[in-house]
């Protein structure tokens, strides 16, 4: 993981655009303690320690005393010339391990995997994987690691790297204040560098407490950690402790940065204001410093060991998520035991010596590119090139397979077609199974574009998870989807069938939430979006919500109606809005089509008996006919062919996993969810 690179070691002169700082092997040593928390959390113990908090601050910290150095010897900022002779020293090491990662993606991953980590390296190779993994959501504290992105921690280094444009900028900006009204340089900093961490601190506690799992990877919520180390920087020249103060400070920095992933509840506090705890720990050790004292920390963190260790420590942190993800995919294991997460620390530790011995160094030592900007620019744009051109390749040959099965006719692929009394198979030889498996994580259906105009809620919350189709205004109807993503794979099927007949669609959809009134064992961020959502559909009246109105369960043929169902209905009937209700889809216990992509379609451990899977009745069948305005669909049918429910009908993916239909089977099945639509509306068209 980045810190800025080391300051130069006694002995040595200074190179690169900023002037160095006398070495302090204590902080090459606590750099090493920091990974060696992140390794071993991650690897043995599944857990968040604290470590990613403390290289940020480092790396705020020898930032800050490069460029107060600078300003001290009188000597112009040169920002260009930084972030080219900066950013052409870490991306290096950054294109072997994507490119490593990317081989052992397509050699060891499922297919279905591959765009995801894709889309993750161009997100690490520009730094802003720390935004897209905020988009997704991702729980970076899953226990389950074998399910997470190998490049997922890249998180940090993107905001390292944005950290790494924006901390120059302010020190240049002050500089440029400090000149010209002849203002002190460090304490104005500190000043500015004050506001920084309250505010961004303050910010991070409330997001934290609001979306953790959103706030662990936003820019703002991170920036007082670098803060904080750059006020360390500004305020360490005043301060002055006694020998005894000092062994003390340095002991007990380090047992805090220790035992912080061991004794806080890290999963679901940090980056708020527990964060603290290691950053103010690694605060200790680091103003501690040279205690001169045999009994001193500082002996041990500047050992020749450990201080080696922290020049791999970049790569380092690089190398160890992609080997313990990949490691744990392919063997089917969901976590490291003592020997194989012993294994893979020391492949770790081996590819990390090799990079920065013939990767990250030689390159931090070529002259040639200091020379000029012009070639700063020139070895950064092929460090770049090499990274892109396999993943440019990859998205072209994803272009032309898109290509090749839009080509192919209805024949080749007739998806639910294919269970309809009567139909002839005509699936030709070699035809493609649709969607391709690479693009199957991404065939999901929504409508043409976010909420605007009236169909914008005025609820904030409801704001970012409402989208709305093309249809206007003068539309025949409105219908309200609501629900979560077993509500919105329908949209696959109803899109087309609004479009046609003019009608405007609205979704508000929450993963994971089924529509339902205020139920005391759901999430409490479900019951305020149903709640938020039901006051939307009071106040928009449109003619018609659409919802699932059952739940399956995973391989069983247990199914119930949602919970409130009847009061569901009963509350849109009394508003005058009709509700149409969709039976669940089969659910099961693994990933049916990643099943079938490895052990075949025809596979018996990938096909499950219809009866151990759909219920014999629809639940449906107890309240129908008992509302006023209620109408109710089944599918069911074009999932299963009445003895099993196959991963494949028609040459065309049934499932994205083991309980979301695809969009491009459920576009199959749009003729017949629109007959039957009508059939059980009763609408005339």
């Amino acid at each position: 993981m980045p810190t800025l690179p080391a300051p130069a070691r006694a002995g040595r002169r200074p190179s690169g655009p900023v002037a160095k700082s006398k070495f302090r092997p204590e902080i090459q040593g606590l750099r090493s303690l920091a990974v060696l928390m992140v390794v071993s959390y991650h690897i043995w113990i599944g857990r968040v320690s604290g470590g990613v908090d403390v290289f940020l601050l480092i790396s705020a910290f020898l930032m800050t005393l490069q460029f107060t150095g600078r300003f001290k010897q009188g000597r112009p900022m040169d920002l260009v010339r930084h972030w080219l002779h900066l950013f052409r020293r870490l991306l290096p090491a950054v294109v072997v391990v994507l490119l490593a990662t990317l081989a052992a993606t397509f050699a060891l991953l499922p297919p279905t995997r591959w765009v995801e980590v894709v889309h993750q390296a161009w997100a690490s190779l520009f730094y802003f994987e720390n935004w897209l993994l905020q988009g997704l959501a991702v729980n970076y504290y899953a226990t389950d690691h074998s399910l997470a992105s190998p490049l997922q921690h890249f998180w940090s280094l993107s905001i390292q790297g944005q950290v790494f444009i924006l901390w120059p900028v302010i020190f240049a900006t002050v500089a440029v204040l400090c000149r010209r009204f002849s203002l002190r340089y460090r304490a104005t900093l500190a000043y500015v560098f004050a506001v920084i961490f309250a505010l961004s601190l303050t910010y991070s506690v409330i997001f934290t407490a609001t979306n953790q799992a959103v706030a662990y990877f936003d820019t703002f919520a991170r920036l007082w950690e670098f803060a904080l180390g750059t006020l360390l920087a500004l305020v360490l020249p005043g301060l002055n402790f006694a020998k005894p103060v000092r062994v003390v400070m340095g002991w007990v920095g380090v047992a805090a940065m220790l035992s912080c992933g061991v004794l806080l509840q890290v999963q679901t506090a940090f980056p708020g204001f527990v964060a603290l705890w290691p950053t103010l720990a690694a605060v200790a050790v680091i103003a501690a410093g040279q205690s001169g004292s045999r009994l001193g920390v500082d002996r041990i963190l500047s050992s020749k060991f450990l201080v080696r260790l922290g020049d791999n420590s970049y790569a380092l942190y690089l190398w160890h998520w992609p080997i313990l993800v990949i490691a744990l995919a392919w063997s089917g294991k969901d976590h490291a035991g003592w020997l194989s997460g012993t294994v893979i620390i020391a492949l770790s530790l081996v590819l990390a010596f090799l990079t920065t011995k013939y990767v990250e160094k030689p390159f931090r030592e070529w002259k040639w590119p200091e020379v000029k900007r012009r070639r700063s620019v020139i070895a950064i744009a092929a460090c770049l090139a090499v990274a892109c051109a396999p993943l440019l390749g990859f998205q072209y040959k994803q272009d032309l397979d898109l290509k090749a099965a839009q080509a192919q006719a209805f024949n080749d692929n007739p998806g639910a077609h294919a269970l309809v009394p009567g139909y002839v198979d005509l699936v030709s030889d070699g035809a493609k199974t649709l969607p391709t498996a690479e693009q199957l994580p991404e065939d999901w259906a929504t409508l043409s574009g976010p909420c605007e105009g009236d169909a914008k809620p005025g609820d904030k919350q409801l704001q970012d998870k409402c989208q709305q189709n093309d249809v206007g205004e003068d539309a025949d109807r409105e219908i309200l989807v609501l629900g979560d993503s077993h509500s919105q794979q329908w949209l696959a099927a109803l899109a087309p069938l609004a479009e046609a007949e003019h009608w405007k669609v609205t979704a508000l959809l929450l993963g994971g939430c089924h529509f339902m009134p205020e139920n005391p064992d759901a999430d409490a961020g479900c019951n305020d979006f149903n709640a938020a959502a039901f006051r939307y559909a009071a106040e928009k009246s449109p003619d018609t919500v659409f919802m699932v109105g059952t739940m399956a369960s995973p391989s069983s043929p247990d199914e119930q109606l949602i919970y409130g169902f009847d009061q569901t209905v009963t509350n849109f009937n009394d508003l005058g809005i009709e509700v149409v209700a969709i039976r669940d889809n089969p659910r099961y216990d693994y990933n049916v089509t990643e099943c079938a992509l490895s052990k075949g379609v025809d596979s018996a451990d990938c096909k499950s008996d219809q009866p151990e899977v759909l219920a014999a009745e629809s639940p449906f069948a107890a309240v129908q006919g008992t509302f006023g305005n209620a109408a109710f669909l089944d599918m069911t049918d074009l999932l299963c062919d009445g003895i099993t429910c196959p991963s494949v009908v028609g040459n065309v993916f049934v499932y994205l996993d083991d309980n979301h239909l695809s969009r491009t089977y459920v576009t199959s099945m749009a003729e017949m969810f629109e007959e039957r639509w009508f059939a059980a509306t009763g609408w005339q068209r």
